[in-house]
């Protein structure tokens, strides 16, 4: 099989594509950097500020992915991405302006930051059903590798180009960066020339918000995924929350090497992206997603267990973020490919909408959870807690019909 780039070198619409949403994500992590700074730095924010404007960067996740799912589903996906890149672009002009005009202000970050959250959410959903139908079937899990791949990268790499970019032009003009790379991001989805096929819609469906819920529950290998990926959010919740106060406040792991263990995340879930196809090539698609979910839910469970302080457990659990961020790259691609497959084309906006709805639905239940615990129980505990919550989420994913998959078309099935 061909490796990510050789796609990237042959299929021309592909590279353009690719190469926009390169440039896009890495301007997403600055904006995720900056915005909050530009409250602080130039309005003088408090933590009660910046939490509304991430809480208005998040809500969109809540609240919008179900009914763009659905509008979509009837509709051509590549002017809705369009539109979104000059929605987003417009929305973060707007702080610079607002800086050099004088009228910046405390709600007006919140709106755009609220604005700029809709607006992805309808491009990732368009963007999920809309490579599909850009690469063949069978260059479809290399497309998401190299994907998975650009967003890792810029994950890793971003926040420390943002901190870069604000320290030498200011937060305002660092976020003017980010509106010019959806520009970017505009260019390549203009630039791919490949004719999107026309929706096909499913007249008894047409009207149905929720149709896709029937999409997911309805596959075994589709309502397992759903479930994981539920659960897994809700224990990730809890441990992030609670694994920063134990580290930082009750251990005296500094700040910066907390950062680290989060940066050999990043670093390890490169490695599996771009490694897990070959291993799937080897050993089969179902077996190595079960081993990817083994790596990323079973590894972090030694974390509470650890007896170090400072920085010695700093650097303990930035291997095992290393580690069980090698799992987590990995399976981040076999799921979007499995999900891509095993859901009719006519289906695949309404589904992914339905699926985004339903995983960072719960995520405030595991916010609540985690203070919860930690309070009451301690923020060790917490972890602890979190870490069983995440393994347990692999439960309904190591069953049969996923270990015996040989291909993700394995998964398209009858309901049961």
């Amino acid at each position: 099989m061909s490796r990510p780039r050789g796609l990237i070198r042959r299929h021309r619409d592909f590279r353009w594509f690719w190469s926009g949403q390169a440039v896009s994500v890495m301007g997403t992590q600055v904006t995720a950097v900056a915005l909050p700074l530009v409250a602080t730095l130039l309005l003088d924010a408090r933590a009660g500020a910046v939490g509304a404007i991430a809480a208005a960067t998040y809500l969109p996740n809540v609240v919008v992915p179900m009914l763009a799912g659905h509008w979509l589903e009837t509709r051509r996906r590549r002017p809705a991405l369009i539109g979104a890149d000059v929605v987003r672009a417009l929305a973060l002009a707007v702080v610079p302006l607002s800086v050099l005009l004088g009228f910046l202000s405390l709600p007006l970050l919140v709106v755009v930051a609220f604005v700029v959250g809709a607006a992805s959410v309808v491009f990732d959903v368009g963007s999920f059903a809309y490579v599909p139908g850009m690469v063949d079937d069978d260059d479809l899990p290399r497309a998401n590798q190299a994907l998975e791949g650009s967003l890792t990268v810029a994950q890793v790499a971003g926040p420390g180009f943002a901190g870069v970019l604000v320290q030498w032009l200011g937060p305002a003009v660092a976020v003017l960066v980010d509106s010019a790379s959806y520009i970017a991001s505009l260019v390549g989805i203009t630039a791919a020339r490949r004719p999107e096929p026309e929706p096909v819609v499913d007249s008894t469906e047409r009207r149905k918000v929720l149709a896709g819920l029937r999409h997911l529950l309805g596959n075994p290998v589709l309502r397992a995924l759903t479930i994981h990926a539920g659960v897994y959010n809700v224990g990730s919740q809890i441990l992030m929350v609670n694994l920063l106060v134990w580290l930082v406040s009750d251990r005296q792991v500094s700040v910066g090497v907390y950062g680290l263990g989060l940066s050999a995340a990043g670093a390890g879930a490169f490695v599996g992206t771009m490694s897990v196809l070959r291993v799937s090539g080897r050993i089969g698609y179902g077996w190595t997603y079960v081993l990817a979910l083994l790596l990323f839910t079973g590894v972090p469970l030694v974390l509470a267990a650890l007896p170090m302080s400072g920085t010695a457990l700093g650097v303990a659990v930035s291997a095992v973020w290393v580690v069980a961020g090698v799992g987590l790259g990995g399976a981040n691609v076999l799921s979007t490919t499995l999900r891509q497959a095993a859901v009719p084309k006519a289906a695949l906006a309404r589904s992914i909408g339905t699926y985004r709805f339903l995983i960072f639905g719960v995520i405030p239940l595991g916010s609540a959870a985690a203070g919860v615990i930690g309070e009451t129980f301690g923020s060790r505990t917490g972890v602890a807690v979190g870490t069983v919550v995440m393994a347990l989420s692999a439960v309904p994913m190591v069953r049969r019909e996923v270990r015996g998959l040989h291909d993700p078309q394995d998964a398209v099935t009858t309901a049961d």
